[in-house]
């Protein structure tokens, strides 16, 4: 039995979580573009403002900030920055079989992302009923409106 077989129980154990993390990080683009097309908010570019058969009524403040849509494109681009590094770090822990150590590691990180996928919806409420965030006052705002 080689260290890369699937007779090996890391191994079976790598190959489940590196499927597991490889969905996801494919998955979390299409998440996004869910909560974008829900909240009808916090698109990208100018170009997302064409009319069409997904969005019907184009607005410039489509363009504006959602901290739904913010959360979720953050997720989005901190996925390439981790799973690499879980896919290498796995064939590593693969190759010496650790196995306890492989377990807990690899189900661990697994887990935490695939919990961390969920992104929250929630609005922040300040004591003045606004919602938190950028205010009108923020360099981006300004940089956005052109002023």
């Amino acid at each position: 039995m080689g260290a890369f077989d699937l007779a090996n129980p890391v191994f079976r154990l790598y190959v489940v979580a590196a499927a597991i993390m490889t969905l996801k990080l494919m998955g979390q683009g299409w998440a996004t573009v869910a909560v974008m097309m829900r909240r009808g908010r916090g698109y990208a570019s100018p170009e997302d403002l064409r009319p069409g058969a997904i969005n019907r009524a184009p607005d410039p403040a489509q363009l504006d900030p959602d901290p739904a849509v913010e959360r979720a494109r953050r997720m989005h681009r901190n996925d390439p920055e981790n799973i690499p590094g879980f896919l290498v770090a796995g064939l590593l822990f693969v190759a010496v079989a650790p196995l306890r150590a492989a377990w807990l590691l690899m189900d661990g990180f697994a887990l935490t992302r695939a919990g961390h996928a969920r992104p929250t919806e929630r609005r922040a409420r300040t004591r003045r009923g606004r919602r938190s965030g950028l205010s009108a006052r923020s360099p981006w705002r300004r940089w956005r409106s052109g002023r």
